[in-house]
């Protein structure tokens, strides 16, 4: 479970960042160049590289170099287990939201 959560922990971190996360929004419509991760943001190639790095590193992301073109691709693993992490916690606050709205509801029929 510890190596779980560390990965969770890293992906967490990673996807805090604005800028990975418009790369990963970017990755999620397909394959991209690390020139075509950087055409949007306001940063040289260094940073995009450095954070291309931390997204490798989180395991939302990996790459693969053709020659001179590095080409990134989303990684869905690491996304699908963020998203059961908070649809799990979701599901614990949804029922007891609906636990408190029965006991007042309980509460409101009494004189």
């Amino acid at each position: 479970m510890l190596n779980h959560q560390s990965s969770l922990d890293l992906a967490f971190a990673a996807l805090a960042d604005g800028s990975r996360r418009t790369m990963v929004d970017r990755l999620s419509r397909g394959p991209a160049t690390v020139k075509q991760l950087a055409e949007p943001l306001v940063m040289s190639l260094p940073a995009v590289l450095q954070h291309l790095r931390v997204l490798e590193e989180s395991g939302l992301v990996r790459t693969q170099k053709t020659g001179r073109v590095r080409t990134c691709y989303l990684e869905p693993a690491v996304l699908n287990a963020a998203e059961q992490w908070i649809a799990d916690r979701r599901a614990g606050w949804l029922s007891r939201l609906d636990r408190l709205d029965s006991f007042l509801a309980e509460e409101g029929d009494q004189p």
